[in-house]
C-alpha cells in the first residue's frame, strides 16, 4: 500500500503514495489565493509539497501527524525536489507499517540484542550482573529498549539506533579494557551499556523522532539515574561505593557542563565512557550525513551545522592486497622505514 517512496521520486513525474505528513501551513498567495504548504517523509526522506486548488477543504481532512495517500506531480524548485498535490486522502493507520516511515538500524535487531547478552554474561562482579539482568529480563523494558533512537539528530537516528549504540559503546570498552591496566572492567561495560538506557523516556518515536514532556523537562540521563536507582534498591547488598561509582558514570557522560552532563568525569572509567560514547556518536553521525548527501558527484560534502564544517566524502583504498602492503618496502633497505 505504501506506494513509491521519496527517495524513488525523479523530477517531472507523476507519484502516488502514502507519506506521513511532518509539517502543515497555511498560506496565502500574493493574490490572496489560500494554499497548504506542507513537508512529507517516510522512512528514505522528506520533501516539500503544496496544495495550490481546493485548499481549504483538503486542510479539513487531515492534520499534521497524519498520513496521507497523496497524488500529484515532482518538479525542481528552488534546487530542490517539490510535489504538487493534484488529490489526496487522510489514510487509516491500521493500514500503515511503521518501518516504512521510521527509518531502522541496517543490523538486525534480534542478532544485535544477543550479542549484548553475551557481553553482559561476561561481567563477572555478581552485583553489575545481576543489575543488568534486571534491565535486560524486563520484557517492557526490552521492547523499548531495542526500539528507541539514539537521538534526535545527530546519531544513530533511527530505530533500533539506541540498541546499536549501545553495543558498539560496550565493544568500545571491552577493547580498551584489554588494552589498559588498573580499569574496572565490569564498572566499564555495565557503563558503557546503562549510560543511555533514559532514552527509553526521553524520545517519542511512534510516528516521528521528538521529545517527551520527561524528555524535555528532565532529560535521559538524571532518567537513566533514576531507573539504576530502582533497580538496584531490588538487589540486597548492593555495594554503596559501587553504586556512587556507577551513577557518576551516567552523570558525567556527556563530559562537560555545556554539553548537558551535570558533573565531569573524575574517575577513570567515567573519563574513558565520555570519550568512548562521544566517539561512536560522531564516527555515526560522520557516516550518516555523508551516505545521505546529495551531491553524490562531489568530494565534499555540504556544510555540517552540528560538525561546523565540510566533510570529506573519499576514503584512500590501496590497490595492494594486504600481503603485498605488509611485505613491500617500496625499494628502502632494512632499517630506512
Amino acid at each position: 500500500m505504501k506506494g513509491i517512496f521519496i527517495s524513488e521520486i525523479n523530477k517531472n513525474s507523476n507519484v502516488e503514495g502514502v507519506f506521513l505528513v511532518k509539517e502543515k501551513h497555511m498560506g496565502v498567495t500574493k493574490s490572496g489565493i489560500p494554499y497548504l504548504s506542507l513537508k512529507l517523509m517516510d522512512r528514505t526522506g522528506d520533501i516539500n509539497a503544496r496544495v495550490w486548488e481546493d485548499a481549504e477543504e483538503y486542510d479539513r481532512i487531515f492534520d499534521k501527524d497524519d498520513f496521507i495517500i497523496a497524488i500529484g506531480r515532482s518538479s525542481i524548485y528552488q534546487g530542490g525536489m517539490q510535489l504538487t498535490i493534484t488529490d489526496l486522502k487522510k489514510c487509516d493507520e491500521k493500514d500503515i507499517d511503521l518501518e516504512d516511515f521510521l527509518p531502522a538500524s541496517p543490523f538486525l535487531v534480534e542478532d544485535m540484542f544477543n550479542e549484548l547478552k553475551l557481553i553482559i554474561d561476561d561481567v563477572r562482579d555478581k552485583y553489575l550482573r545481576k543489575l543488568l539482568k534486571l534491565f535486560f529480563e524486563d520484557d517492557e523494558f526490552v521492547k523499548l529498549f531495542t526500539r528507541a533512537p539514539a537521538a534526535k539528530a545527530l546519531h544513530h537516528v533511527y530505530l533500533g539506533g539506541l540498541l546499536e549504540h549501545s553495543l558498539s559503546v560496550a565493544r568500545l570498552a571491552r577493547m580498551v579494557s584489554d588494552n589498559y591496566d588498573n580499569i574496572n572492567r565490569d564498572l566499564l561495560l555495565t557503563g558503557a551499556i546503562l549510560h543511555d538506557i533514559g532514552k527509553v523516556h526521553e524520545f517519542s518515536y511512534r510516528k516521528v523522532f521528538d521529545y517527551t514532556d520527561i524528555g524535555r523537562l528532565i532529560g535521559h540521563i538524571i532518567i537513566g539515574v533514576e531507573m539504576i536507582e530502582e533497580k538496584i534498591k531490588k538487589i540486597e547488598g548492593f555495594p554503596s561505593d559501587l553504586k556512587l561509582l556507577l551513577k557518576h558514570m551516567i552523570l558525567s557522560h556527556h563530559g562537560e557542563y555545556a554539553y548537558g552532563s551535570p558533573k565531569r568525569p573524575k574517575t577513570l572509567e567515567a573519563f574513558i565512557l565520555y570519550y568512548l560514547d562521544d566517539l561512536d556518536a560522531k564516527v555515526n553521525g560522520f557516516q550518516q550525513f555523508i551516505a545521505k548527501d546529495s551531491d553524490r558527484q562531489s568530494s565534499w560534502s555540504g556544510y555540517h551545522k552540528l560538525f561546523d564544517r565540510y566533510l570529506f566524502k573519499q576514503t584512500y583504498i590501496s590497490d595492494e592486497s594486504p600481503d603485498e602492503a605488509l611485505t613491500d618496502t617500496g625499494g628502502q633497505e632494512d632499517g630506512e622505514r
